[in-house]
């Protein structure tokens, strides 16, 4: 999933520059949005907010038009999980201009991580091409929805999936975050020749791939592999030798940031 942020100050166009963009990225695939906005969605004593106040972390309501759904979370993560777990593949999101999102800025309205600046004439086109350059967002359910749209899978009988995270706890150790480093160009081509050579096995459907780079909290997570088989037998052969070729053949460099200290390590995990 491409996630962009279009910024600006009030009342400069950002939700026509939004209509525009979604209008044309519908050229290439799914859209979601997200807005940032002090308006309340849905009034507040009606019977979803009883189902909130009585315990419920999300609530959906179904009209005869369209559904809403409300989670307790309020933060622009929160709202970019819930598109992911919806298997577009683009986000864009109205507003949050302090985030660290990549942002197409309007005028000169000051942002962090500003990519590109335009103003209210910009094409759908242009805004596009923006969107269409930014780094891949990549979660588990992005994997999953991929893997569901083979037209190969048809002859899948299981996905089994591999989540590493960031452990947090180690013998007497307490790790409070990880960075990752790597050749970018030729690590994409050994999880790319992982991925081909796995998939020529027999009754492999699809594997996917991929690594995080840059600082990683711990508890968070670090490498996805989802793999289609049509038996449960070679899903797991070909599960275990993929996160083991990502460790052995990959060129992906590891610094570990401690409650005693920072230091580059050597994966010893068995």
């Amino acid at each position: 999933m491409k996630v962009i942020s279009i910024v600006g100050y009030k009342k400069t166009g950002k939700t026509t520059l939004v209509e525009r963009l979604v209008t044309e990225l519908k050229k290439h695939g799914t859209v979601g949005t997200v807005k940032h906005t002090r308006e309340e969605i849905l009034p507040y004593s009606g019977d979803t907010d009883r189902h909130l106040n009585s315990g419920a972390d999300v609530t959906v309501g179904v009209t005869p038009t369209r559904s809403i759904k409300i989670f307790k979370s309020t933060g622009v993560e929160g709202a970019l999980r819930e598109l992911s777990e919806e298997g577009v593949d683009f986000a864009v999101v109205e507003g949050f201009k302090q985030s660290s999102l990549p942002k197409i800025a309007i005028g000169d309205v000051e942002a962090p991580n500003v990519v590109a600046r335009v103003d209210i004439n910009a094409t759908g086109e242009q805004l596009a091409a923006i969107a269409l350059a930014q780094p891949d967002r990549v979660t588990l359910s992005d994997l999953l929805a991929k893997v569901h749209r083979n037209p190969d899978i048809k002859k899948a009988g299981a996905i089994g999936t591999f989540t590493g995270i960031v452990r947090a706890v180690t013998r007497d150790e307490t790790t409070k975050a990880l960075e990752f480093e790597s050749y970018d160009a030729v690590a994409r081509e050994r999880i790319a020749n992982i991925e081909r050579d796995l998939r020529s096995r027999p009754g492999i459907v699809d594997v996917l791939i991929h690594h995080k780079t840059g600082r990683i909290a711990a508890g968070e997570d670090i490498v996805y592999i989802v793999v289609a088989a049509g038996h449960r037998q070679e899903l797991f052969l070909a599960l275990r030798e993929a996160i083991e070729r990502v460790k052995d053949e990959v060129p992906i460099w590891k610094k570990e940031f401690t409650v005693s200290g920072e230091y580059w390590v050597h994966d010893e995990e068995s």
